[in-house]
C-alpha cells in the first residue's frame, strides 16, 4: 500500500509530476539531516526536525513551486511573497528546463539558516 505522500506524487499528470519529482529527488540531497514528512495534506522537508519548505502547485499559475519557511529572510529577485506573511516561494515552468542551478543556490541559501 502506497504512503499519501508517495501518490501525491504518482497521481500527478505530466510534465507537472517529472518536475515535482525531480524536486522530491534533489531537496534530501542537500544534506543527510533533511527529512521527507506528509504534514497539512502536502510534501514537506525538515531539517533536524524543524520545518524548512514543502512542495505545491500554485492555484493560479498551474505551476509547481517550493515554498520556503523562512522565505522572509530571503532576498532572492524569483522568490514571491504573494499574500504569505512570512514564507515565499519559487515557481517553477515545468514546460521549460528545470533551473537546476537557481533551485540550488536557493535551496543552499535556505539551508544556511537552519545550520
Amino acid at each position: 500500500m502506497l504512503r499519501p505522500i508517495d501518490l501525491f506524487f504518482l497521481e500527478k499528470e505530466e510534465p507537472l509530476k517529472s518536475c515535482l519529482e525531480y524536486l522530491r529527488k534533489i531537496i534530501p540531497e542537500l544534506d543527510p539531516r533533511i527529512t521527507e514528512e506528509w504534514k497539512y495534506g502536502l510534501p514537506f522537508y525538515y531539517f533536524d526536525g524543524k520545518m524548512m519548505c514543502y512542495l505545491w502547485i500554485h492555484k493560479k499559475f498551474k505551476q509547481p513551486y517550493i515554498g520556503f519557511v523562512e522565505g522572509r529572510r530571503m532576498n532572492h529577485p524569483d522568490l514571491l511573497q504573494e499574500k504569505r506573511a512570512k514564507m515565499k516561494i519559487l515557481l517553477i515552468d515545468p514546460e521549460k528546463d528545470i533551473p537546476a542551478k537557481k533551485i540550488n543556490k536557493i535551496l543552499r541559501e535556505m539551508l544556511s539558516f537552519y545550520k
